[in-house]
């Protein structure tokens, strides 16, 4: 039998469990990240140690590394662990919602949703109104994509399988919408638009961070309050219920909870394809089909894949530095195929 661990408030009023197992994961995929966000902000054009980063990341150091660590690389490093865990989650809750291990944000439309108001918004009103707005409207799309996507699928509720098929035929439309704005759009702007569709990470500051992190820090928690839902609807609809689960309306709020995380990871890295994807599968490996823990544990495995594929695309091909999401396509795109060739008798 598996040993599980209880965390209760006082009053009883909140109440968690989880396998030890999966805590030990946890806790060493976190120290995991920690260091893989010292030694990543140590490499570059120019080597710093580890030693040198700490210091000066504590005030303690000579100040002869502050612009490079604190200005340069350690807001993407962040960056990069906050979008991948963002992405990682909103996969997870997805495939948690539709049962269907091929769902990610980026597969049925969302992140194409909300690429395409964050486009429109670079092409159509870029010059008029402040950038600092890209987020709100890179949200707003994922939103409303989502919404069409929950209403084209509703038939006396939302199934899985029409949720996922509807999703791939919207996610094509928000494509073509994509494509049909850079062409209308000057040279320039198209040209930073493509490098940001591919899912780029530079350029990275301290406002990204301030933008992703309080969303995170909110949905996060109200996704982890609904896992005993979604690990009653494992189960089926019909269990679910008789268990007492409001399942259209906690499916809803899920939904919502995934699109907002996409949504703002869109917003401040572009579309970075397949993390959301390939990091739940990952974590399914590592700790079960446990809700609680799946979701955090595709968070951590999401900020490392991100981070490295960043790592890479910055340091690999100096001085150039290709966007990070060419090498997450590169893993995720095979990937998909062999998820579609092992599940083909299941659609």
């Amino acid at each position: 039998m598996r040993k599980m661990l209880t965390f209760r408030t006082k009053k009883d009023a909140i109440s968690l469990q989880m396998e030890r197992k999966s805590l030990i994961v946890i806790i060493v995929l976190f120290m995991l990240s920690l260091v893989a966000a010292i030694v990543g902000t140590s490499i570059g054009s120019d080597y710093i140690s580890p030693l040198h980063v700490l210091q000066t990341i504590i005030k303690l150091g000579t100040g002869d590394y502050d612009f490079v660590v604190l200005t340069l690389r350690l807001p993407r490093v962040l960056l990069s662990l906050l979008v991948g865990a963002a992405l990682g989650m909103s996969g997870a809750i997805l495939q948690g919602i539709i049962r269907n291990p091929l769902a990610s944000p980026d597969v049925i439309g969302i992140t194409g949703g909300a690429a395409v108001a964050a486009v429109g918004f670079v092409s159509i009103l870029g010059g008029t109104i402040s950038i600092k707005l890209l987020p709100l409207f890179a949200i707003i799309g994922a939103l409303v994509t989502a919404l069409v996507i929950y209403v084209l699928a509703w038939k006396k509720g939302v199934t899985p399988i029409r949720l996922v098929l509807i999703g791939i035929g919207i996610s094509a439309i928000m494509g073509a919408g994509t494509t049909f704005m850079l062409i209308l759009s000057p040279f320039y702007t198209a040209g930073q638009a493509y490098i940001w569709l591919t899912g780029s990470i530079y350029g990275a500051s301290w406002l990204d961070i301030q933008t992703i992190l309080p969303v995170i820090f909110i949905v996060v928690p109200l996704a982890i309050w609904f896992a005993r839902s979604l690990n009653a609807q494992e189960f089926g609809d019909d269990v679910a219920t008789g268990l007492g689960v409001t399942v259209q309306w906690h499916r809803s709020l899920l939904l919502l909870c995934s699109v907002l995380l996409a949504g703002i990871a869109v917003a401040v890295a572009g579309t970075i394809g397949f993390v959301g994807l390939i990091a739940p599968h990952i974590a399914r490996k590592l700790v079960g089909r446990m809700f609680g823990s799946l979701l955090l544990v595709s968070g951590l495995v999401g900020a490392l894949l991100v981070l490295s594929a960043d790592l890479i695309a910055r340091t690999a091909f100096l001085p150039l530095d290709v966007p990070a999401g060419v090498f997450t396509a590169g893993i995720g795109a095979p990937f998909f195929l062999y998820l579609l060739f092992k599940n083909r008798n299941q659609f």
